[in-house]
């Protein structure tokens, strides 16, 4: 399904805002799918997670102590490999995200079919939770993050 959203992102998401798309544009992003030899379900479950991506980003956002320490659940570590979650982490204490963004990028990375994650799934999830026009800044430098081939060090 990520394969999915990733032709998604590249094909919608990155031609105007993701809030943009209507229904309508739904119906016909499906068809096109289809047509491009992508699973049917694969397709739902791919316009589904997209909506519910959406509803989260609108939903208002909870503020963290600094003090407070995010401890990732053993079903979160067995599915995000390490290298992911410092990546987040690294992410966050850059404040090129907040928690409630890791905690969503966290969110829809669960929600995945796969039993396992790789850190480029995880770059693309940052990405498609980072478009906005707002955050220009900060989804460049995740997608520099991503097409870089020695990607990033986290030291």
């Amino acid at each position: 399904m990520l394969e999915v959203l990733i032709f998604i992102y590249q094909n919608y998401w990155d031609k105007h805002d993701a809030s943009e798309l209507k229904e309508t544009d739904e119906t016909i992003m499906a068809y096109e799918l289809s047509q491009a030899g992508f699973n049917h379900q694969d397709i739902l479950h791919a316009v589904d997670w997209v909506k519910d991506l959406r509803r989260s980003v609108q939903q208002p956002q909870y503020q963290q102590d600094p003090a407070a320490i995010r401890i990732f659940c053993e079903m979160e570590r067995s599915k995000i490999n390490d290298e992911s979650l410092n990546f987040l982490t690294l992410l966050q204490r850059s404040d090129i995200i907040t928690a409630y963004e890791r905690d969503l990028i966290v969110d829809r990375a669960m929600v995945l079919p796969q039993e396992t994650l790789s850190m480029e799934d995880i770059r693309w999830i940052t990405m498609m939770v980072l478009w906005d026009e707002t955050r220009k800044q900060d989804y460049l430098f995740v997608e520099d993050a991503l097409f870089n081939p020695q990607g990033l060090s986290l030291q």
